[in-house]
């Protein structure tokens, strides 16, 4: 198969949560096991950080990346979703896996995928761990997918695990309650491996301190780290949360050597050294066009803070959001004086743009609806003038489609 046959057979013949949602999710980890002891346990061969969380995760994964990197270790980098390539999940230093690394592995394991019915999330866990394991990786970041607890990563046995914040997502699959989401997140915490908290919720510690003490470790709270004003290449005030975290995870990794340098210019250089997309990214100025992956409450209200320390004469929207968000609770969250431009993402679990035009009409929301983001895109430029500010979001899949 040639690499985008790959692909097509990777996202068609197997279920996939960032497509179909909830009924691609079986909340089990045998299978990714079972996958794991076929490859000869990948898992069990490279020293690894967990980081779960419900915003933040992919930030902080990536600034960890990017300052050991700058302390000289050849470093592993587990993220998802992507938002160009599948590729992008699985990198090593920055340089994503290579085309025939996705062929081959996909080949190799093709008839034990189809027999035991693996997931398009296992396959790609396993994957990246086969890859990491043959790589000889001195230490791999991993995000987690969904959750924590029961998410294909949660296999590996971490130096530290990292958990960056809790907010009301994916409420249908991991509960509909901070404390029930908390749980959920806080199975990543394993024997004896200390476990660092980005951001304090009050009502939250407890369930990570109750988990903590029933495996035998401690949590550390990256509020009570100091530490000094770091510049970063990722831009958004919202950052400095998901640093505090970092710099209290690192300090947890006992056999690294990371000095002062290391973290400065990690921080600065975490696009460069990582490719991240789709965080606060500028995409153009006059007018100044600018994207986040931002996608639930939490996320949003962040960015829309942001967005309300810009300096511009009006402001446009370009939003699409998938079917299984809560938008009774998002679209409250957004200015009344702006212009929207609503799209479907591509995606099936893409939301229907006449539902969404309904619903932003309810809430007081003045736009138009659009048969696909880029055309979306196009029309707030047409309508921008150079002071004006363009914000494109609302989903990962809607800033795929731009980036």
């Amino acid at each position: 198969m040639t690499y985008q046959e790959t692909l097509d057979w990777m996202f068609s013949r197997l279920p996939m949560y960032q497509q179909k949602g909830k009924s691609a999710y079986n909340g089990k980890l045998e299978p990714i096991k079972k996958f794991a002891a076929f490859l000869d346990h990948p898992e069990n061969k490279f020293k690894s950080i967990h980081v779960a969380g419900t915003n933040g995760k992919g930030s902080s994964s990536h600034m960890l990346a990017s300052i050991l990197q700058e302390a000289g270790y050849h470093v592993g980098l587990y993220t998802s979703p992507h938002l160009k390539d599948y590729r992008e999940r699985i990198k090593i230093n920055g340089q994503p896996i290579s085309e025939s690394a996705v062929i081959e592995f996909i080949s190799d394991n093709k008839w034990f995928l189809e027999e035991n019915e693996l997931s398009f999330f296992e396959m790609s866990v396993g994957l990246a761990f086969d890859y990491f394991a043959n790589q000889n990786v001195d230490i791999a970041i991993i995000e987690v997918g969904l959750g924590g607890r029961l998410d294909s990563t949660n296999i590996i046995t971490p130096e530290v695990s990292l958990i960056t914040n809790i907010g009301l997502d994916h409420v249908d699959i991991l509960g509909k309650t901070l404390k029930e989401i908390a749980f959920e997140k806080a199975g990543i915490i394993k024997e004896g491996v200390p476990v660092v908290i980005s951001e304090r919720q009050d009502e939250l510690v407890g369930t990570f301190e109750s988990v903590a003490n029933s495996k035998n470790t401690t949590v550390v709270l990256a509020e009570r780290t100091v530490i000094t004003e770091y510049k970063t290449g990722l831009l958004g005030d919202y950052q400095k949360k998901n640093m505090k975290g970092v710099i209290a995870t690192l300090r947890e990794l006992r056999e690294f050597k990371i000095n002062e340098a290391h973290i400065k210019e990690g921080f600065l250089n975490v696009i460069t050294n990582t490719g991240i997309l789709g965080r606060w990214q500028i995409l153009q100025e006059n007018p100044k066009v600018v994207c986040d992956t931002a996608h639930n409450t939490e996320g949003l209200c962040l960015v829309l803070d942001q967005i309300k320390e810009q300096d511009y004469d009006k402001l446009h929207m370009v939003l699409g959001f998938v079917k299984d968000k809560d938008l009774e609770a998002i679209l409250p969250l957004f200015p009344q004086k702006a212009s929207y431009y609503l799209a479907k993402p591509n995606i099936p679990r893409g939301l229907e743009v006449e539902k969404l035009l309904e619903k932003t009409r309810g809430f007081g929301l003045t736009g138009e609806s659009f048969d696909s983001v880029k055309n979306a895109l196009e029309s707030a430029l047409q309508a921008s003038k150079k002071d004006d500010f363009v914000f494109v979001g609302g989903s990962t899949f809607t800033v795929a489609e731009v980036v």
